[in-house]
């Protein structure tokens, strides 16, 4: 307390002022300002709607009988009830009590509330189920996938807020194939669209050409619902993945699957020796024409080149070692397509005994106009090829007139090869 002169007024400084205000009594712990604002997982509890105020005539409640024996938990309980008390007087309207109210049981949430866990829930309605099958036709290297139908939930409900598909309530369904590793638009199949419908029906069979006996190993079958939009970007609504060794050579098996969420794709995968689509070759030694025949059939899911997403492709065919360089066949220029059908083939006169010493080398280039083509991928088949390179092109070797095709790999580094047109 500061001196004052007699006759002055009595001045109390502000720390004596918050002293003599905030510390009437004994000291207390402060609450935290998130104590008077409880935190529910929902939003408000059931029972924590307006409660009713005492009446002053009230019976009070004891508090003489335990106040001899309190424990540092009964204070903590009673500063939590004091907040309880606080929180549900606010708003409280006055109206007669008749005592003390009993018990009541928990409230059952609402109807129409969503799942807690949304589409991460184990309910298999929650993103809708698919119906299809599986064929691997091991003769023709092809997998052949049968969509038959889907049913999409109405409401696609998750703690995210994801929205119906349509204001409708209804959905423009589609299915989408890729092939993992490797996921790209050149192996995307996708099934044609079908309008206003949460159950709908296609019944309709996506083939992947070139599927070797190696893919089914290693490979997975991507199957993606999605939900089509004219005006954004297409809604994805469910997905499910097959591996293929789970498949039996030319053995259709049938799926009824509950669709899962969207999982990430592994992208760190080994680049050195990077997949640039399929090619199918046909080998045959003519004995009428004294020369090979080298049958360019087709390609499967190339390398996109082009910033629209395809490529131009087409395809060059050399005989090494070639002294007089005339050995250079090409087939003609497939527009804006990653699965292009070439069914062209092209005969070198060599005897048959000379096949031994030579080596056929396959390119495919992305044609573009105004500037340098672009090389997509290779293959080299001869004696001193590997795997089934090697086979095939000792299988052409003994078998005379005997039309053999394979597929084979394309790799973005080809030994030998002249990477420009």
């Amino acid at each position: 307390m500061t001196l004052r002169r007699r006759g002055e007024k009595a001045t109390i400084s502000i720390q004596e002022h918050m002293a003599i205000d905030v510390c009437p009594g004994p000291i207390r712990p402060i609450k935290q300002i998130s104590d008077y604002f409880p935190r529910f997982p929902r939003g408000l509890p059931p029972d924590a709607g307006p409660r009713a105020a005492a009446p002053p005539d009230a019976p009070a409640r004891p508090a003489a009988a335990s106040a001899g024996r309190r424990s540092p938990s009964d204070g903590a309980r009673d500063d939590d009830e004091d907040v309880d008390q606080l929180f549900g007087a606010y708003g409280a309207s006055p109206g007669p009590s008749p005592g003390p109210s009993p018990a009541r049981p928990p409230a059952k949430p609402p109807e129409d509330e969503p799942d807690a866990d949304g589409y991460e829930s184990d309910d298999c309605t929650a993103l809708g189920t698919l119906d299809f099958s599986l064929l691997y036709d091991q003769e023709n290297n092809a997998l052949h996938c049968t969509i038959s139908k889907a049913k999409v939930p109405k409401l696609m409900f998750s703690r995210k807020g994801l929205k119906p598909m349509d204001h409708n309530g209804l959905a423009d369904p589609y299915v989408k194939l890729h092939l993992l590793p490797g996921a790209s638009k050149a192996n995307k199949l996708r099934t044609k669209t079908l309008r206003n419908t949460l159950n709908p029906t296609w019944n309709e069979t996506l083939t992947y050409y070139g599927i070797t006996d190696e893919d089914m190993i290693r490979k997975t079958l991507r199957i993606s619902v999605c939900d089509e939009d004219k005006f954004r970007h297409n809604e994805f609504i469910g997905e499910t993945r097959v591996p293929l060794k789970k498949l039996k050579p030319n053995h259709t098996k049938t799926f009824s699957i509950c669709l899962e969420k969207q999982l990430p794709v592994d992208k760190t995968e080994d680049k050195s020796l990077e997949e640039r689509g399929r090619i199918l070759i046909s080998l045959k030694y003519s004995s009428q024409k004294q020369g090979l025949l080298v049958g360019i059939v087709r390609c499967a899911h190339l390398a996109a080149m082009d910033a629209n997403g395809y490529s131009d492709p087409y395809v060059k065919t050399y005989l090494k070692p070639d002294v007089d360089k005339k050995s250079k066949h090409k087939t003609a220029v497939k527009k804006k397509t990653l699965n292009p059908e070439f069914n062209e083939e092209f005969c070198y006169e060599i005897k048959h005994g000379d096949l031994a010493k030579k080596t056929l080398e396959v390119t495919v280039w992305d044609y573009d106009i105004g500037k340098s083509n672009d090389f997509i991928g290779g293959v080299v088949l001869g004696i001193n090829a590997k795997g089934e390179r090697l086979k095939h092109w000792f299988d052409c070797l003994k078998n005379k007139d005997k039309r053999i095709e394979r597929w084979h790999t394309l790799t973005n580094e080809l030994p030998g090869a002249v990477l420009s047109d």
